[in-house]
C-alpha cells in the first residue's frame, strides 16, 4: 500500500544513522510539507478564479457591444483552466512510496515540467488573447457604428491609394503581425514574470528547501 503524505513527511529525509537531530529532520519535514500543501491549495484557487473570469469577461463583453473579445478570452481561459487542471492532476501520481526528500525532489520536477508546458502554450495564448481584444474593438458595435469600418473609412479619406487586403490596410496588417510574432517569442519570458508574481515566494521557498536538505545529506 502506498504511504500518505503525512506518513512521508513523518519518515524524514535522513539516513538513520544520521548525527543531525531528530527535531531538525523534522522541522524540514513540516517545512517540505507546508510548501506542498500551500502550492496545491493556490494553484486549485487560480484555476476556479480563471474559470470565474472568463464567465465575468464574457458577460461583460456583451454588455458594453465588444462580444467577440469576450468569446476570445472564454474559449482562451477555459482551455488554459483545462489544460492546468489536468496537470493538477498529474501531480497526483508522484511516487509517494519514498521519504519526505525524493517526494519533494519528484514533486520539483512535475512543477517544471508544467511550468515549461504553460511556457509553450503561452506562445499562442498571448497572441491570442491580443487578437481578441482587436477583434472586440474593431468589431464591436459602439453607439450603432463598427468602429474599425470608421477607422478605415477614415483613412480611406486621408489615404485614398491605401492598400486594403480583404477591407483592412495592408500596412496595419503587418504592423499587427509583427507585433504578435515579437509577443510569441517574448511569451515564455512573459509567462514566467507573471508566474513569479503569484508564485515567486513558494519557488523561493522551495529552492532554499531543498537545497537545505542536499547541504545536510551530503
Amino acid at each position: 500500500m502506498k504511504k500518505s503524505i503525512e506518513t512521508i513527511w513523518k519518515e524524514g529525509f535522513l539516513n538513520s544513522d544520521s548525527i543531525v537531530t531528530p527535531k531538525l529532520n523534522n522541522l524540514y519535514n513540516k517545512k517540505s510539507e507546508h510548501i506542498v500543501d500551500k502550492f496545491i491549495r493556490m494553484f486549485k484557487i487560480n484555476l476556479v478564479a480563471i474559470t470565474i473570469g472568463s464567465v465575468f469577461i464574457l458577460a461583460m463583453s456583451w454588455l458594453v457591444h465588444i462580444p467577440y473579445m469576450g468569446i476570445g478570452f472564454f474559449v482562451l481561459l477555459n482551455t488554459l483552466a483545462y489544460f492546468n487542471f489536468k496537470l493538477r492532476v498529474g501531480s497526483n501520481k508522484i511516487d509517494k512510496n519514498v521519504n519526505s526528500y525524493q517526494y519533494l525532489k519528484s514533486f520539483d520536477l512535475w512543477l517544471n515540467e508544467m511550468i515549461s508546458i504553460n511556457q509553450k502554450f503561452s506562445r499562442i495564448f498571448y497572441p491570442l488573447a491580443i487578437l481578441s481584444v482587436v477583434a472586440g474593438f474593431w468589431f464591436g458595435e459602439i453607439g450603432g457604428d463598427i468602429p474599425g469600418e470608421n477607422f478605415v473609412q477614415f483613412l480611406l479619406e486621408q489615404f485614398p491609394n491605401m492598400i486594403l487586403v480583404f477591407g483592412f490596410p495592408l500596412y496595419l496588417l503587418i504592423g499587427l503581425f509583427t507585433f504578435l510574432a515579437l509577443i510569441a517569442y517574448s511569451a515564455g519570458t512573459i509567462y514566467k514574470w507573471d508566474l513569479n508574481i503569484v508564485y515567486g515566494r513558494i519557488f523561493k521557498k522551495l529552492d532554499e528547501i531543498l537545497a537545505d536538505m542536499e547541504e545536510l545529506r551530503s
